[in-house]
């Protein structure tokens, strides 16, 4: 069976990891990677296929930057020819990323049948680009993987045959605890400086709606500054969200990369990391601050509190099984809950169900057992 795997981000990288891993334990499964090339950095694209142990892509579209309609036009013009050429037996994506919209589009056109991993989540706002790639690529795929529950209830109550939806577990959780020794010995403590036992708190942002906008990013940085001076906040800085930052100098300490210790307060902001040294990272914080989809459940398995910016998650089992809490973005409402978290941890109570590293071994077994050409059982 050729199995085209397309991945277009970084998280993404993390998605496909152990499934490609796992159909190579299966000589009837023939993996081709494509890489759409959404992320483009270059340097962070290796250094995460280096440490997953992902091979270099078999193909990369090179699509990167541009607006969502450029970025989904793109892998769609470039993806067509490509297999038509390769000829899959189907195409599996992953995730909510222009790229996965994009190539199950043109898999569809083509009458190739698709596989949707992470599958059926909603945050049930179309304000988000993620959410409606998440609708439309659910609609025209032919098997899907759920993580969650509600995964399972929102498929059927938009019509998709219950017969092709499969509840199958998390495959970014199969990659947490399959590389708990790697990360668990990062050199990330060493290079900041941070001995055992140290109190900060770990803080992504990247979301269009709290970063692109400064009247929005300002009073968000202004209260996080605020919190910064209780509990000092670690700030690995995407790459998009950097330039709207140097406009923001007097909010942080004057200090770019991760060759020095940290200083005591404040918000210090770091060069993007690697996968293993940001599990580490987090896995030790007091508290972490997301607007990230994957951190809330990475934090959930890790036991770490995580307060997430925005006023909706697509993730709701983050909250019922984990660690996680949604507070939105108001400025007054993130220091309080903040510190009120830091007094009142919640307790873990196991993780969410299949969330248990097998996702990626039952979701290539269902792969492999299906016959006849027909993708769906």
């Amino acid at each position: 069976m050729k199995m085209v795997v397309i991945a277009g981000a970084r998280p993404n990288f993390v998605k496909i990891a152990p499934l490609i891993k796992e159909m190579r334990r299966y000589p009837s499964m023939h993996p081709v990677f494509i890489h759409t090339g959404q992320h483009y950095d270059q340097v962070m694209s290796d250094q995460f296929l280096m440490e997953l142990e992902l091979q270099p892509p078999d193909i990369n579209l090179g699509v990167g930057s541009g607006s969502h309609a450029t970025q989904t036009a793109e892998v769609i013009r470039r993806l067509e020819p490509i297999l038509e050429i390769v000829k899959p037996h189907a195409v599996l994506v992953v995730g909510d990323v222009n790229s996965t919209l994009g190539a199950a589009l043109t898999a569809a056109k083509l009458g190739i049948p698709v596989a949707h991993v992470e599958a059926g989540l909603r945050s049930f706002d179309r304000t988000m680009p993620e959410e409606i790639n998440r609708v439309l690529t659910d609609a025209i795929s032919d098997l899907l993987f759920v993580t969650e529950e509600s995964g399972q209830r929102n498929l059927l109550r938009e019509g998709i045959s219950e017969e092709k939806i499969h509840f199958v577990g998390n495959v970014m959780i199969d990659t947490l605890r399959g590389s708990k020794e790697r990360w668990e010995s990062s050199s990330i403590f060493r290079r900041l400086g941070l001995v055992e036992g140290s109190y900060y708190a770990v803080l992504t942002l990247h979301r269009p709606s709290n970063v692109d906008d400064p009247a929005t990013l300002k009073p968000l940085l202004e209260a996080l500054q605020v919190l910064s001076q209780q509990l000092p906040i670690i700030f690995p800085v995407h790459p998009r969200v950097k330039p709207q930052l140097l406009q923001q100098k007097d909010l942080f300490w004057p200090r770019q990369g991760s060759g020095e210790s940290l200083p005591g307060k404040g918000i210090s902001c770091l060069d993007p990391l690697g996968y293993y040294d940001c599990i580490a990272l987090m896995s030790r914080a007091r508290l972490v601050l997301t607007d990230s989809g994957g951190i809330q459940e990475e934090t959930t398995i890790l036991g770490v509190p995580c307060l997430t910016l925005r006023n909706t998650t697509e993730r709701p089992v983050t909250v019922t099984h984990g660690t996680n809490r949604v507070i939105g973005t108001d400025p007054g409402r993130i220091v309080e809950e903040a510190l009120r978290t830091l007094d009142n941890p919640p307790l873990s109570n196991g993780g969410p169900p299949l969330w248990d590293g097998e996702a990626s071994k039952r979701i290539v077994q269902i792969l492999v057992g299906l016959q006849g050409g027909q993708y769906y059982v």
